[in-house]
């Protein structure tokens, strides 16, 4: 299958890309050789490439910088989207296009999870945008594939757990106040690079959630990663209240992967297992990069 990924280069778009290369054909263009905002671009790589499939793994992804960004936050998570879309239906392309659970409002009393048919009501900026970008995929690309995920972790790129351990390192910091009343299911990307591989391959359509199995709190979480590390500090729970951020979060980001299960497709993992196995292959590195 020929594939073309766009963010490429990011925390999610590098495990998609080294997962599927193996046995699928990959073009992954930089930002600066293909920026998805501009229409005329999407067009001419799709027109040449002619993809069978095209992976949208490029997206504005800073919740709080969304906030006061709002028109490049539309320009990356709407238009590009867009823009995708029009070619896809073009050249009779599918469309494989990453959501969040920042589309609920998290209301739901945890550990009661969201599914894919249930009501959404996103709380930011950030949310807002890639609900309208999952109606804009819905309505324009025949051929797509929504695949909603959270509280992302990988090698690649900025996430909650590298920004823990960076501060668990600093001397100059005694200890760490972390939110405890946000439930979520940890989720390692390379996990759903795998699961996106298995749903092209199976002819997957439509709306899907893929988050690891189970959940936790930020406190927790951080918790079990600084000991898996062998990183010791001491940490303190906290409420959200007590924590401000320009983006308010869903109190509830728990998502449940009801259609995989109901295809038989489902590779998620529990939380705890992928971030041992994490751990194992990428700590001492993740470390040092940590350190300076």
């Amino acid at each position: 299958m020929k594939i073309l990924v766009t963010g490429g280069a990011g925390l999610l778009g590098r495990d998609c890309c080294e997962v599927l290369a193996g046995r699928h054909e990959i073009i992954a263009p930089s930002w600066e050789e293909l920026d998805i905002s501009e229409p005329d671009q999407v067009e001419a790589w799709v027109a040449r490439f002619h993809p069978e499939a095209i992976l949208n793994c490029a997206a504005f992804t800073q919740v709080d910088l969304c906030e006061s960004e709002r028109e490049q936050a539309v320009q990356a998570n709407v238009i590009g989207p867009r823009n995708l879309a029009v070619s896809a239906a073009r050249h009779g392309a599918r469309l494989v296009h990453f959501s969040t659970d920042y589309v609920f409002d998290g209301q739901k009393p945890p550990p009661e999870p969201y599914q894919e048919d249930d009501a959404t009501g996103p709380l930011s900026w950030y949310g807002r945008t890639k609900l309208e970008s999952e109606m804009v995929v819905r309505s324009t690309a025949p051929r797509h594939l929504i695949c909603r995920t959270s509280w992302l972790y990988g090698r690649h790129g900025s996430s909650f757990l590298k920004k823990i351990l960076t501060l668990a390192l600093s001397p100059a910091i005694p200890e760490l106040k972390v939110v405890d009343d946000q439930f979520g299911s940890p989720t390692w990307s390379r996990r759903v690079a795998e699961q996106v591989a298995r749903l092209l391959e199976a002819g997957g359509q439509g709306l899907y959630h893929a988050s690891a199995e189970g959940y936790c709190t930020w406190y927790e979480l951080a918790q079990v990663f600084l000991k898996l590390l062998g990183a010791p500090k001491t940490i303190r729970p906290c409420p959200t209240w007590a924590y401000p951020t320009p983006a308010v979060r869903p109190g509830n980001a728990i998502l449940e992967n009801r259609r995989l299960k109901e295809e038989g497709l489902n590779l998620m993992r529990p939380w705890q297992e992928d971030l041992a196995e994490f751990v194992a292959a990428w700590g001492e590195e993740l470390i040092r990069e940590a350190a300076g």
